[in-house]
Order: structure tokens, then sequence, then C-alpha cells
């Protein structure tokens, strides 16, 4: 494989760009050889789903567009990236408000530290942001909980 990939795709920042946000992040993971079955999928399926929302029912309709970007570095490393043209940065919300919203980037961060990632948020040029993971490659499952399941 390639030392390097990349791939992107703009679309409108419509409650149905979120479903091909994710099409498009796992076929292209997919392509690069990610099983389209595997767990990681699910996660990799779910982080761009948290982001792509965010991007979309944040944003108070500053971004018309938002962009999902992928890297694959050196078979070690892939970057899932959401950018739109909101200057404002995720926040954490108070408990009370997390209840009915505001828990997608606690679910982003918390699948990231489960799989050995990190998340970074940082401004474009353009005046918007880019809130991106990076986990390593092949992305492998969660460890074990040590919990028994039903």
């Amino acid at each position: 494989m390639a030392d390097h990939l990349e791939a992107s795709v703009t679309l409108p920042s419509d409650p149905a760009s979120v479903a091909a946000a994710r099409a498009y992040a796992v076929g292209t993971l997919t392509e690069w050889g990610l099983p389209s079955d595997a767990d990681a999928a699910d996660t990799v399926r779910l982080i761009v789903s948290e982001l792509a929302t965010n991007a979309v029912e944040h944003t108070l309709g500053r971004s018309p567009t938002f962009t999902v970007h992928l890297a694959l570095d050196h078979d070690e490393q892939v970057r899932i990236g959401v950018t739109d043209s909101h200057p404002r940065f995720p926040r954490r919300l108070p408990a009370a408000v997390q209840q009915d919203n505001g828990r997608g980037m606690v679910i982003v961060r918390w699948l990231s530290a489960e799989y050995g990632g990190r998340v970074r948020v940082r401004p474009t040029r353009e005046g918007g942001k880019t809130v991106s993971v990076e986990l390593p490659w092949p992305v492998r499952a969660a460890p074990a909980t040590g919990r028994d399941e039903p």
C-alpha cells in the first residue's frame, strides 16, 4: 500500500448528508483495507456520524457545507476529520444539557481513547475549524473491559 493516501468529500450542511458522510468514510477505508464488517468500521461510522451531525446542527447556518477528510499514513495511522466554516469550537456542556444533546463529542473522545487515538480541534485559515480523530491503523478492536456480557 502507498505510504500516504488521502480522500475527501464536501457535502451540503443538511441532515441527509450525515448518512452520505458515513457511507463515504467507511467505503473509502474499506478500499484501503478495513473490513467493512469489522467492529472498527462501526467505530469509524459512529465517529463520522457524530462529527458530521455536529457540523450540520451546531453551525447555526454559518456553514453551508462541511468536508470529510480521510488520510492514511504509512499503514500506521488513520485521520478522520470534519471541517466546517463556523468558528466556534466544540464545548463541553453541563451534565443537565447533555441529557438531551451535547453527547457527540463525549462519544467521539471516548471512542478515540478506547482505540488508542486522540481528538484534535484546529482552526482553518478561512475562519472555521476541523475536528479530527487520529487512530492507529489498522484500527484494532477495543480492549476487553473485563465485564461479563449478559
